[in-house]
């Protein structure tokens, strides 16, 4: 066998193809034989050509995966003897490093076992050998060693950290400090809390200096290495970086805007400061490096690409530079608008077109994050875009499209006073064919303002629509997008007729190959069913095969060489004496942002929205959509994960719809209640992005309020324990950022996350009602925690309002909490923030109806605390409304408490209510009980009540039941003082006075 396998692995490595092909067939049939091992370790030992030698290691790593036990105690003994020989004696490198490889499989069955005591010995002794192979041999096994038998290492770490960090400072040798730099990043899933993490840190200091000698030499590799290191301390939940994220960050940037480096090396430094500014936002602020950062990322987005359509480089500095600027923005934002609206103003009437582009690009980057802040300056903000929307270059013009969207999309509702600037402006644009049109954002966030102009746009967009040149194709998925944006702007009664040739249009386009234009039409097609809701069931059996195609693509994630099991020898190829790359690398599982990953995002949302809208005629998809979303409720990727979990609960909706005509529809029903809610109770507490979170909170309160008790009391415990994980902020999505410093507002909680979180208490209320108050109990200190004093405004009043609606709904066992929340609420009532005072208000209102006993003694407090409210000082018209809420509340529940002949002055002066009309039923019920009694209070009010109850039945925003307990109100004044109220009526105009008799004849 021996001989015959030479020959045939010299003719595997034969240039002639089809010899190759037969040699490789006959090989992987040899080695499945067990009696190969022999041979391969002779071959091993004593094949003439390098070549030779390296395949035979390769082979012999494969053979023995998962074979070791087979092989006899002699045979095992001269596998490791040949390996030795092979690392301390071979002179070709690549052969060496092969036989490393079969080293590090070997050991994974040896040493525990026990049958390679003198392993470690070996490899100590071999790092620190006189020869520089011998020393890299050595760093590149403990590198694999690691992924096999790292535990092995764990007494050994101390010496280890001097060894390593004796390589990284070899001189005479880059290959030696190469692998020692591989073997630090192998080692780093072995650092936990205590001593090893500290020893840890001394790592980055001799890691910086390795990989700043490297660049300047030109060895930029080494350099990619060290930060796939410091991308894994980052990522790490231990706190590995300490004080050295001043220098990782400092190196990073200079990295960063080293014009003469490669773009890829560039881009892992861009990238670190963004992992940074996601994962340790804190830490950046802490040690004043917010500023540095912005310095050097708002110049980065001026070096875009001379080649307009080259959108598919993913290395692009100025994208990855806008990434870092927006990721502080969401987290920083009072650190990042000085710093980028500094940069804006200053190079927005610069002579170098790039810096005029960079400083709208900038501004629209920052709208999300920092859209408080620029509000306050939106004057000033809005010029500068509608500057560069008329500059005659191309560029900045679509730069300019771009902030514009951002704005409309997040500057609301500031953005809509100045529409008659800059629509007009954007739509003489309209023929720009700029990659980036604003266009679509301003008709979503205009809706009914928009309607004049929409014809004008839709023709122009049926000309985009049809293009199918390679270079036409991103203008076609931009169109393609418009047109359903602005189909929501005009509603189903402007579209329904003119839709059949943008639908035939938009599914043409997945014949194109083109993944950005499927992406776009799925959003199209999403904006067409809520449009249409259930007369979308026409067009399913037409899109629902594109929506399972996007979702079911292949995108090739990740990938793991090293834990493969295939049997193939077709990775053989490229065999070469002087390849000084044939070390297998260790791939990490990476996130990345690919074309199919959004593709999928849009499909998944698609799938959730048709099966809401179409409800019973989505049937036939309904299997098939669900095991769609439980897969991708675990996808790599949180954009992914996040339109999964929201489209769940659309296809549970769906499945009632569809099974309550059933026989046996309620146990098919329950069955997905089922598939659903374990996946949001393990996302909870699993998942490690807040904002996917966020949504599978949402989502189950929204069950919890559809359905009702019935649909969550299967699932209670762990419900309860998901939701206690959060509130005491111990769920996996709140450990990334484990070096917080809570020295000002931006250290509070999550926004998004904790106010989805708080939504859960007052959806357990409404569904249990006063059952609710054993588990209320476990949630109350956990959420209390976020009303310290020393807490921001935002976390307070999420806690109060959180409150005020478990009192609404829970009932008298709120009493127990009186004392405890009741000196907060009042608290609040003279908060500067209006929506604390209107939290509040609603909250003491909510307190006094249903506290009992225990809130009598507020009752003075809290008058007092809402009189300002209803003052000329009080701007905000839902804060009067919520304190007049409050005020109806406290005089239906203990009317003798309550000063009326002061008190209801000054409440009918603030009716009718001007905009939250939740409080309305409060309102005017309480006035209906009053005119019942016949309390003498009110009947001095009688004029005004008359015309407050004709602009009340008159309103659009009122609701049916509110008018109908006006009307019997007004029907009871009618029988007591009929005659006397005519001229009060006639004084009325038309209009209310006929509504006002309709709703009291009904009355």
């Amino acid at each position: 066998m021996a001989q015959s396998l030479e020959l045939l692995l010299i003719q595997f490595l034969m240039p002639d193809n089809d010899a190759r092909r037969q040699a490789e067939d006959q090989i992987k049939r040899l080695a499945k034989d067990p009696q190969v091992v022999p041979a391969l370790v002779q071959h091993l030992r004593t094949a003439k050509t390098p070549n030779v030698r390296q395949l035979a290691a390769v082979l012999l790593r494969k053979r023995i995966t998962g074979h070791w036990a087979k092989l006899s105690p002699q045979m095992k003994q001269e596998v490791k003897q040949s390996l030795i020989e092979s690392i301390t004696i071979e002179n070709s490198p690549p052969v060496r490093r092969a036989s490393a490889n079969v080293v590090s499989v070997v050991a994974k069955y040896a040493v525990p076992a026990g049958e390679w005591p003198d392993l470690l010995t070996f490899l100590f002794q071999c790092s620190q050998s006189a020869q520089e192979d011998h020393r890299e041999v050595a760093l590149i096994l403990f590198s694999s060693l690691t992924e096999t038998i790292g535990n092995t290492f764990r007494p050994y770490f101390a010496d280890l950290q001097t060894l390593l960090l004796k390589c990284m400072q070899d001189e005479n040798s880059s290959r030696v400090r190469v692998a020692a730099l591989k073997a630090v990043g192998s080692f780093l899933e072995f650092t936990s809390d205590g001593d090893d993490v500290v020893k840890f840190r001394d790592f980055i200091p001799s890691i910086l200096n390795v990989a700043r000698k490297c660049i300047a030499s030109g060895e930029e590799d080494v350099a990619i290495l060290a930060f796939e290191i410091f991308d894994e301390l980052i990522e790490s939940p231990a706190p590995l970086l300490g004080d050295s994220v001043k220098s990782i960050v400092q190196f990073s940037l200079e990295v960063s805007c080293n014009q003469t480096l490669e773009s890829s090396t560039r881009h892992q430094a861009i990238q670190i400061v963004s992992w940074l500014a996601k994962y340790k936002y804190t830490s950046l602020k802490k040690h004043k490096l917010v500023i540095p950062i912005l310095q050097v990322m708002c110049p980065l987005i001026a070096e875009s690409s001379d080649q307009e359509d080259n959108d598919d480089d993913d290395l692009a500095t100025d994208r990855a530079a806008a990434e870092v600027i927006d990721t502080l923005a969401m987290n920083l934002p009072k650190h990042v608008f000085p710093t980028v609206f500094e940069f804006s103003s200053m190079y927005s009437q610069s002579t170098d077109l790039k810096f005029r582009e960079a400083s709208v690009t900038a501004l629209g980057v920052i709208s999300e994050g920092c859209y408080d802040l620029i509000k306050e300056k939106l004057d000033i903000v809005l010029n500068i875009v509608l500057g560069a929307l008329r500059d005659p270059e191309k560029m900045v013009r679509g730069a300019a499209s771009f902030a514009l969207g951002q704005f409309a999309e997040y500057l609301q509702p500031e953005i809509l006073s100045h529409y008659q600037s800059f629509l007009p402006c954007v739509l003489n644009a309209i023929e720009d064919t700029s990659e980036e049109s604003a266009i679509g954002s301003v008709a979503a966030a205009a809706e009914q303002a928009f309607n004049p102009y929409a014809g004008r746009v839709l023709e122009a967009m049926k000309f985009f629509m049809v293009l199918t040149n390679d270079e036409d194709l991103r203008a076609r998925a931009r169109s393609t997008e418009l047109v359903g944006i602005v189909a929501m702007s005009v509603g189903r009664k402007g579209m329904e007729a003119i839709l059949p040739p943008f639908i035939d249009a938009a599914i043409s386009g997945f014949g194109l190959e083109y993944s950005e234009l499927r992406e776009y039409t799925h959003g199209f097609f999403s904006n067409v069913a809520e449009i249409l809701d259930d007369t979308f069931a026409q067009y399913l059996p037409r899109v629902m095969p594109l929506v399972f195609a996007s979702c079911n693509l292949d995108d090739g994630s990740a990938v793991n060489i090293d834990e493969s099991d295939d049997e193939s020898v077709n990775d053989f190829g490229g065999v070469s004496s002087d390849d000084e790359a044939h070390d297998e690398p260790r791939i990490r599982n990476i996130s990345v942002r690919t074309g199919v990953l959004d593709e999928k995002a849009a499909a998944t949302q698609a799938l959730g929205l048709f099966a809401l809208h179409t409800k019973s005629s989505f049937a036939p998809y309904l299997e098939e959509s669900l095991k769609i979303m439980d897969k991708h409720s675990g996808y790599f990727h949180e954009d992914v994960r996040l339109q999964a979990v929201t489209g769940l609960k659309h296809i549970l909706a769906a499945a009632h719809a569809i099974f309550q005509t059933h026989n046996d529809g309620t146990g098919k029903a329950n069955e997905i209640l089922d598939t659903v809610m374990n996946i949001y109770i393990k996302t909870m507490a699993e998942d490690d992005d807040k904002e996917v979170v966020a949504q599978a909170c949402l989502s189950i309160a929204d069950i919890m309020k559809d359905y009702g008790y019935i649909a969550i009391q299967n699932y209670l415990p762990p419900l309860v324990d998901a939701t206690l994980l959060l509130l005491r902020e111990k769920a996996a999505c709140q450990q990334l950022e484990d070096e917080s410093d809570d020295d000002d507002d931006d250290a509070g909680h999550d926004e998004v996350l904790m106010d989805a979180v708080s939504d859960l208490l007052p959806a357990f209320a409404k569904c249990m009602g006063s059952h609710f108050e054993p588990v209320f109990a476990s949630f109350f200190e956990p959420l209390m925690k976020f009303a310290k004093a020393s807490r921001p405004p935002q976390d307070r009043t999420m806690v109060v309002a959180s409150l005020a609606e478990v009192a609404q709904d829970m009932g008298a066992p709120i009493a127990a909490y009186v004392d405890r929340i009741m000196p907060l609420v009042l608290k609040e009532l003279g908060s500067r923030h209006a929506t604390n005072r209107r939290n509040a208000a609603f909250c003491v209102g909510e307190l006094c109806k249903n506290g009992g006993e225990t809130a009598l003694k507020y009752f003075n407090d809290v008058l007092r605390g809402i009189y300002p409210l209803f003052g000329e000082s009080e701007t905000d018209l839902g804060v009067r409304d919520n304190a007049a809420g409050a005020t109806a509340r406290m005089i239906v529940v203990h009317p003798q408490l309550v000063p009326l002949n002061q008190v209801l002055p000054v409440l009918l002066k603030g009716l009718p209510l001007k905009e939250d009309q939740e409080e309305s039923m409060a309102v005017y019920s309480c006035i209906y009980s009053l005119v019942l009694a016949s309390n003498p209070q009110i009947v001095s009010h009688v004029p005004d009540l008359v015309k407050i109850f004709g602009q009340v039945v008159e309103s659009p925003v009122e609701k049916a039941e509110v008018k109908a307990i006006v009307g019997r109100t007004f029907s009871h004044l009618i029988s007591v003082y009929g005659d006397q109220l005519h001229p009060l009526i006639s004084g009325l105009p038309p209009s209310q006075a006929n509504a006002l008799a309709a709703f009291a004849s009904t009355g």
